[in-house]
């Protein structure tokens, strides 16, 4: 099969045991699956299609399931994609990914696929020549910067795209329709990328482990520190996602639960104390989902602004969540060390546009496979 190939719908339907809760389980094929990074939306605003990797032809390819007849369809046949810097537009017409040193727009009704932007050749023929010429789009390893997450603004019109300069990592924001680019950041360390919801010049981006959660504007103006991490206590920061309409980006502080805190006033709060690893808020900034680990309680729903945040179980998603890293007090006090932390064994929940369903991983079955779990409502 190839690029275009449309297979059946491997859909299937049954109730989590403990919870009750309808789970619809996405792909069944022999081969390793997942939905985009937790803070990377899986569907369009539509619900038109829900975007995923499968490496059912022997290497990672973006598929889509096309909702409105449960079929899939191969969208990429090409052998080096990125497979988690993979970000669906919100108008569902467009996919972002980058492959090699460049970013590309992929057409979801043509397939043809846009060669937006070469970080490497185009820094060659400029002034600027190998000096600002990307080496690499990932930091090795497995985890945060090695990942090379990319975010697009949620009016479409801007990709943030991180990438290496030898030993320094950059941050480029690329106009999604003409892939004019300026590189607005270069420091030590540039993890994940999200834009703000409420607001296209604002975006996120992880430091260095140590000292994680600072936000920079599209301009590149305005970088600072968010929050300082108390290296001290060894507090264990990580997983940052904004809360829509709240203007305030939320944190995992592991394992002790999750708070924010408000980009503006500077002024935190707790969402939550249960051991939520990966959490994301739904799009109307009411209620957070997330995934548990050490131990495994299930995912969790709860409230967002309530100051409780009591975890409702939606349901047991019976992932291997690989990563002993996380079973014990902050690794990385002394610099980056080695983890075996493979991405496709990591539940990492999230909500659909509509916020009737979560969509998640899973390789219970033995090969990680996608599920969306229906959300009752509050």
């Amino acid at each position: 099969m190839a690029k275009g190939s449309v297979y059946p719908s491997e859909s299937r339907s049954f109730y989590d045991r403990c919870t009750g809760t309808h789970i619809r389980q996405v792909t069944t094929a022999s081969a390793r699956h997942h939905h985009p990074f937790f803070i990377i939306p899986a569907y369009d605003n539509a619900m038109q299609r829900m975007i995923f990797i499968s490496y059912r032809t022997g290497t990672a390819q973006i598929f889509a399931e096309e909702r409105a007849t449960g079929e899939l369809r191969q969208l990429t046949d090409r052998p080096d994609i990125s497979e988690w810097s993979v970000h669906p537009g919100r108008n569902g017409t467009a996919v972002f990914f980058t492959a090699g040193t460049s970013g590309w727009r992929l057409d979801l009704e043509t397939l043809e696929e846009r060669e937006l932007v070469d970080f490497f050749d185009a820094a060659c023929k400029s002034k600027l020549a190998v000096k600002s010429a990307a080496t690499t789009m990932r930091e090795k390893g497995m985890v945060a910067a090695a990942m090379g997450t990319t975010s697009v603004s949620h009016d479409d019109r801007w990709w943030a795209v991180r990438f290496n300069i030898g030993k320094e990592s950059a941050l480029a924001i690329v106009d999604t329709d003409t892939g004019e680019h300026n590189i607005i950041l270069r420091r030590d360390n540039i993890g994940h990328l999200q834009f703000c919801p409420d607001d296209a010049n604002l975006l996120y981006y992880a430091g260095p482990l140590t000292d994680r959660v600072w936000v920079i504007h599209r301009d590149g103006s305005g970088n600072r520190r968010l929050y300082r991490q108390n290296v001290e206590k060894r507090e264990w920061i990580t997983h940052e996602t904004w809360i829509p309409g709240r203007r305030e980006l939320a944190f995992v502080d592991w394992p002790h639960g999750v708070r924010c805190v408000n980009v503006d006033t500077g002024i935190k709060r707790q969402v939550t104390t249960v051991n939520a690893w990966h959490a994301i808020s739904n799009h109307t900034g009411t209620r957070m989902v997330a995934d548990t680990n050490f131990p495994d309680i299930g995912i969790q729903i709860f409230d967002v602004c309530d100051g409780i945040g009591k975890p409702e179980t939606l349901c047991y998603p019976f992932a291997s969540s690989i990563g002993e890293h996380w079973n014990g007090p902050f690794p990385y006090a002394a610099g980056p060390v080695p983890v075996y932390a493979p991405q496709h064994t990591h539940p990492h929940p999230s909500f659909s546009p509509d916020g009737k369903y979560v969509v998640f991983t899973s390789d219970r079955s033995g090969y990680a496979q996608i599920y969306e779990a229906t959300v009752s409502p509050v």
